[in-house]
């Protein structure tokens, strides 16, 4: 087991190279850059997806753009023309992109080894900085949401699996299909319009994960503080996922009971919970389990995205869109490092996990 760990933390080193690769190639035909931001800012015509900037990575020495224009030059970046070509030289060494693409890539591989992602191109903060003061929110989604979905999908799936075809099946496959027809941030919209303050009810807050004076408050009020901000947030989440993985495990437990080994159980005289969860439970759940890395993953960052722009929550995934659409090329490459390691290093874990639920897994001796 130890020879098939080390194996595969080795292997991580070349996909993560790969797939910093490949995003980085795609960003070298991408078309716009932080320098045509910066530009467009000046010119007056930048269209961004936000404003929430709280300072410009470049440093502009005060100058005003008339006194940064010089005599008309053509220039590879759009609407540069009619700027000095030495304030685009200082931008394009502002934002690294003096140096060849290779050499720039392997400065990034080199600091990123190091976990040091530099600071943001439009935003005074370090990168590193930026990410601890979004984990909060995007941690609380994501494990809160996957918990939350397994411990209502596991069970209820083996319910409907033991009680496949009865009214109770058919009853909640019906609130299944609803719960997967619809989005989970359209879910995310009708909550806050029945339950915080948007037509009908004011229950639930409409933004951030506490209240104000949350620090005055004793650990009881905060707690309830906490998951009372959580809850309609979570539920949107959940919804779809939910429905997801229970009939995942429906299913699994399906194929599982028709089998032989199964019926030879029930022959030998073992009780119906003894062969549901001291047989068919270990082998049905294995394929739940491979699901998981890819269900935490997805809620953590891509599931969380539009629930963190409705319910005001800024998180890793909102952040992430937001360094996409701006140009912000220093936070988009860190986040993407570090979902990508997150993802690598819980595909391990799920390995591992294979083994505890079943022993009769070899991973040494498997070929990685």
């Amino acid at each position: 087991m130890a020879g098939y760990i080390l194996r595969r933390l080795l292997l991580m080193i070349p996909t993560l190279i790969g797939i910093m690769a490949i995003n980085f190639a795609v960003v070298q035909f991408a078309p716009g850059g932080p320098v045509e931001k910066v530009i467009a800012k000046l010119q007056g015509t930048d269209i961004g997806a936000t404003d929430r900037f709280t300072g410009a990575g470049a440093d502009l020495g005060g100058q005003s753009p008339d006194q940064m224009s010089g005599e008309a030059t053509t220039s590879k970046y759009r609407g540069a023309q009619g700027l000095d070509p030495e304030f685009i030289k200082k931008l394009e060494k502002e934002f690294g992109f003096d140096k060849p693409p290779l050499e720039r890539f392997g400065l990034m591989l080199w600091n990123y080894a190091r976990f040091d992602f530099g600071e943001s191109y439009f935003r005074s903060i370090s990168v590193i900085d930026l990410i601890k003061e979004k984990l909060p929110v995007s941690i609380s989604l994501g494990l809160w949401m996957t918990l939350l979905s397994y411990g209502i999908s596991i069970p209820l799936g083996i319910a409907k699996a033991v009680r496949d075809g009865s009214r109770f099946d058919v009853w909640t496959s019906f609130v299944i299909a609803v719960g997967y027809a619809v989005p989970s941030f359209l879910f995310g919209i009708l909550l806050i319009v029945l339950f915080a303050g948007g037509s009908f009810w004011s229950i639930f807050p409409l933004r951030g994960l506490t209240s104000e004076g949350w620090a005055a408050m004793s650990w009881p009020d905060r707690i309830l503080d906490y998951f009372w901000h959580m809850a309609l947030p979570l539920l949107a989440m959940a919804t779809h996922a939910f429905a997801t993985t229970t009939l995942l495990v429906k299913n699994s437990f399906l194929d599982e009971i028709r089998k032989q080994y199964v019926l030879t159980a029930r022959m030998k005289g073992l009780s119906e919970r003894k062969v549901l969860y001291g047989h068919v439970f270990r082998n049905a759940m294995l394929i739940v389990i491979a699901g998981f890395p890819g269900a935490f993953i997805a809620s953590f960052f891509a599931g969380s995205l539009l629930i963190e722009t409705i319910f005001s929550l800024d998180g890793l995934g909102l952040l992430s869109f937001e360094s996409v659409i701006n140009r912000d090329y220093a936070v988009v490459f860190a986040t993407l490092y570090v979902f990508s390691l997150m993802g690598l290093v819980i595909n391990i874990l799920s390995d591992l996990t294979y083994m505890w639920i079943d022993p009769r897994i070899d991973f040494e001796s498997r070929e990685v």
